[in-house]
């Protein structure tokens, strides 16, 4: 029973290490299935001080990959499983890489797909691709790419917003949502 309790222990620490290092180090990102990828890694930390809770994900036809969704945020990017998806401040539009690398890939995981078209419903932004180290397609909005925030454990969550100032929300026309719709924070 120890063992097991200080496993989830150093799980948690390796997370809360990986969250404050976004941005820095390693090159080889987790590896990920075909197709877009769906909802992000299950976490067993609590959430963040100061994190929100959905209050509506909406529905879209099968076989889109990308979509809108009602949150606490206002009108925000999900995949198609409804999972919400951000943008890292760090990253710089349209030079074709992400600035996720190592250690905050695990926290941050990449959205990709292995299409070379995505089917999008109420997404106005220019939705496109960039590779990633290992080969795969990461997703872009607006030239910017599209993150999972691996303590968003189910569709409507939104965790990550604002964690550490530089990760945000994606709005449908691919700007990047700094303020929450209802507490203006």
């Amino acid at each position: 029973m120890k063992q097991r309790v200080l496993g989830a222990g150093l799980a948690i620490l390796a997370l809360s290490a990986a969250l404050t290092g976004c941005g820095g180090g390693g090159t080889t990102p987790a590896a990920s299935s075909p197709a877009v990828t769906g909802g992000a890694p299950a976490a067993s930390a609590t959430a963040p001080a100061g994190s929100v809770s959905p209050s509506a994900t909406s529905t879209a036809s099968a076989g889109v990959d990308l979509k809108t969704a009602s949150s606490s945020a206002g009108t925000i990017v999900v995949d198609s499983k409804g999972m919400s998806l951000y943008f890292f401040t760090k990253d710089v539009k349209d030079s074709g890489t992400s600035a996720c690398t190592g250690g905050c890939l695990t926290a941050w995981p990449p959205l990709t797909t292995s299409s070379d078209k995505l089917k999008v419903e109420g997404v106005t932004g220019t939705v496109g691709t960039i590779p990633t180290p290992e080969g795969k397609k990461q997703v872009t909005l607006n030239g910017l790419p599209l993150y999972y925030f691996a303590k968003d454990t189910k569709p409507g969550d939104v965790l990550g917003q604002g964690v550490n100032d530089v990760w945000y929300l994606a709005d449908p026309s691919g700007e990047m949502i700094k303020k929450m719709a209802a507490s203006g924070y």
